[in-house]
């Protein structure tokens, strides 16, 4: 895994291999985030990035200098990791928290310009997520959330949702409140 823009662009991520879990590919990545670069001001930008795992999308989104960044994941040593990887490179916009997602969601009182959720592809209530963080108004108005999922999954259901890119068996599902 690398960073592959902003202020520490190129540094090469090497997390302990007994993490659990499914980092976003590079390419995957480069490509969401060359849509996000046309979408978001980095600089006025507050950040959510749900079931961080190895903080991938978290220190990139804060290399590129987002004005906060929440990372929230219920593993103590992803946790650790990204902390790690924080202090490493000075990104001191980020925030970690350990914490069960889906609680999370249902008791945070904060709204976000930008959420990003990668959820273990098994979770029986990814369909859900959509409707669980309009439901509870983590999405500012103009906001945008982004669902990485199984390509075989779908959630285009919802009234929110914009598009659906596909990179193999991901696929990163759009969703704006306007």
């Amino acid at each position: 895994m690398r960073i592959i823009g902003g202020r520490i662009k190129g540094v090469k991520l090497s997390p302990p291999t007994n993490l659990p879990v499914r980092p976003t590919t590079d390419l995957a990545k480069e490509a969401l985030f060359n849509i996000l670069e046309n979408r978001l001001v980095w600089s006025e930008t507050d950040a959510l990035d749900l079931f961080s795992g190895t903080g991938n999308i978290s220190i990139e989104l804060a290399s590129r200098g987002v004005k906060s960044l929440l990372s929230v994941d219920i593993h103590g040593k992803c946790c650790t990791y990204i902390d790690t990887q924080k202090s490493k490179y000075q990104l001191e916009q980020m925030k970690i928290l350990k914490a069960d997602v889906l609680k999370f969601i249902t008791g945070c009182k904060q709204s976000f310009d930008f959420i990003f959720a990668d959820p273990p592809y098994d979770l029986p209530q990814l369909p859900l997520l959509p409707n669980m963080l309009f439901e509870h108004k983590l999405l500012n108005p103009k906001g945008l959330f982004v669902l990485e999922h199984p390509t075989t999954r779908k959630v285009d259901q919802h009234v929110s949702f914009v598009e659906q890119r596909v990179y193999g068996y991901s696929s990163f599902s759009f969703f704006e409140l306007s």
